[in-house]
């Protein structure tokens, strides 16, 4: 996706090399944004550039529309999916408080929450992006000052 107009700044400040790998000789600004236009002109936002991973077999994978089907659960805090050897991974954040009230007491495993995110989140995926495991991550992820989760750190 990118954007032209009086609303959209002039590059960034003291650094030209970011500002010219940002914008096209013609002064669109390359979002970082992948996305779709409908029949109507509508456009829909699939994921970020830097975020796509690319399958085995050539697809393109969002993570960030898994990580919506994951964070959609009711003991989901949040969500990262990530590529290791090929297949992708889930690291699943778990509301704790609601986990707990799910099984009436301490918690004491988290592999039936798991086996619930694989089944449930596979079951809206196709073949080539369908979650191969889910793990447990005890903390918040780390974000950075716009509250974005630092993927790099999650590799």
């Amino acid at each position: 996706i990118q954007a032209k107009g009086m609303n959209i700044m002039k590059g960034y400040w003291r650094n030209e090399t970011a500002t010219a790998s940002s914008f096209t000789s013609d002064g669109w600004f390359r979002t970082g944004d992948l996305g779709v236009i409908d029949e109507d002109g509508n456009i829909f936002i699939r994921g970020r550039s830097k975020n796509m991973i690319l399958s085995s077999n050539g697809q393109n994978i969002y993570p960030e529309e898994i990580e919506a089907l994951i964070n959609s659960m009711p003991c989901v805090m949040e969500s990262l999916v990530v590529d290791r050897g090929n297949k992708l991974v889930a690291l699943v954040h778990f509301d704790r408080q609601t986990v707990t009230t799910a099984v009436g007491g301490a918690i004491s495993d988290l592999s039936k929450f798991a086996a619930d995110i694989i089944a449930q989140v596979n079951a809206k995926l196709p073949a080539y992006s369908k979650i191969s495991k889910v793990e447990t991550m005890e903390e918040p992820f780390a974000k950075t000052p716009k509250l974005s989760i630092k993927r790099f750190l999650y590799k």
